[in-house]
């Protein structure tokens, strides 16, 4: 069944405004009353995703709207704060691109968002800035006696996360549709296990499937031994080391031919690196340099070399504004006001937030290259 972008979270917040509190199955009924049948996975996925934010958690399995009222529409496309050619507002991004009005649609999106929000949770953020690593994410083993950053761990999630990342990435793939002009790239960061998941769900939304981006990388993800049977099977590994990081490209259908789109919009395809050599799929990268993790000490910060290669590409012409809805520290606005791009970003932590306002500026005035080849 198809349903409005932000249709379960708006019935959720409807029913809680009018009941006061009220346990999940009582949210649940209510949701299936008024939509039909809702998975379960996605309800919870709603609530958990946007306590402690917009809901309450009042007992185990109760909840109710944090403030009594929320005006689930009240974000808006302008204000924020302007770095170089970047502006970064403070919002939820569901809400912002929701609220995008005709005149003022995107040209190209790049981003790295949450899956489904899991390991952003306020939850796990908390556990993850207080130095607890466990759950979703975890320290991968160290080879050569460097201590490794924390990385998220996928294979933690259940068929319920699975199922409420693909609403997820249903739901933002209808926005991004909507949000854009025709011919706009949707450059997304994904992950080995996932990006099957991303790919169809960003698909069934409307949005054109137009392949893939090989970051080449060596992450620590995978390669493990069987845990606590370590010594046991020495040599196997769980997982087969990942050395590639997928991005997935989604393209707003064209109007028209690429030529009619292009001369109409300034979008439909990708920016060649020269005359005689179009942008590729397969980008040779490395892990973050320290230097940009001290600047914007992010999680699942992406280094400036591939962002602004990748964010240069995104508009074939040159010409456009490139949004980040999952901001961050501001790193994908960063690699934008380093080529001369216009950009906006959309955060909704406060922590996070800081730290781009501070990183956007030092970041892009770093002397990067984009990678080329």
């Amino acid at each position: 069944m198809t349903r409005a972008p932000g249709s379960v979270r708006d019935c959720i917040v409807s029913y809680l405004a009018n009941a006061g509190s009220a346990s999940l199955a009582e949210i649940q009924a209510a949701v299936n009353m008024h939509l039909g049948s809702v998975a379960p996975s996605s309800v919870r996925s709603y609530l958990n995703l946007n306590t402690p934010a917009l809901f309450a958690r009042i007992d185990r399995g109760s909840y109710r709207l944090k403030n009594g009222r929320v005006n689930v529409h009240a974000a808006k496309p302008n204000g924020g704060t302007k770095i170089g050619s970047a502006r970064i507002v403070q919002a939820d991004c569901f809400e912002w691109l929701a609220s995008v009005r005709e005149g003022a649609r995107l040209h190209a999106i790049v981003t790295d968002p949450p899956y489904g929000g899991i390991e952003y949770t306020h939850k796990e953020q908390t556990k993850l800035r207080n130095g607890n690593k466990g759950g979703v994410w975890r320290i991968p083993p160290s080879f050569d006696g460097h201590k490794r950053s924390p990385l998220p761990r996928f294979t933690v999630l259940g068929e319920d996360d699975r199922e409420a990342l693909r609403f997820f990435f249903q739901d933002f793939g209808k926005l991004a549709l909507r949000a854009t002009v025709p011919g706009a790239n949707i450059i997304v960061a994904s992950n080995p296990l996932l990006v099957h998941l991303v790919a169809d769900a960003m698909a069934s939304s409307g949005l054109e499937p137009r392949g893939y981006i090989t970051r080449l990388v060596m992450t620590m993800r995978g390669g493990d031994r069987p845990k606590n049977a370590e010594k046991d099977f020495p040599e196997v590994s769980v997982l087969p080391r990942s050395m590639f990081e997928p991005w997935v490209v989604m393209r707003h259908p064209l109007d028209g031919r690429v030529q009619d789109n292009l001369r109409k919009w300034k979008t439909g395809g990708f920016r060649r690196i020269s005359d005689d050599r179009p942008f590729g799929d397969v980008i040779k990268s490395s892990p973050t340099p320290k230097a940009e993790k001290d600047i914007a000490p992010h999680p699942s910060l992406k280094p400036q070399a591939f962002l602004r290669a990748v964010v240069r590409a995104a508009l074939p012409m040159g010409e456009g504004i490139v949004c980040d809805p999952f901001a961050g520290s501001g790193s994908t606005l960063a690699a934008a006001n380093a080529i001369g791009y216009e950009s906006i970003g959309i955060e909704s932590d406060d922590e996070f937030l800081k730290i781009a306002r501070q990183a956007i500026p030092k970041l892009s005035r770093l002397l990067v290259n984009p990678i080329l080849s």
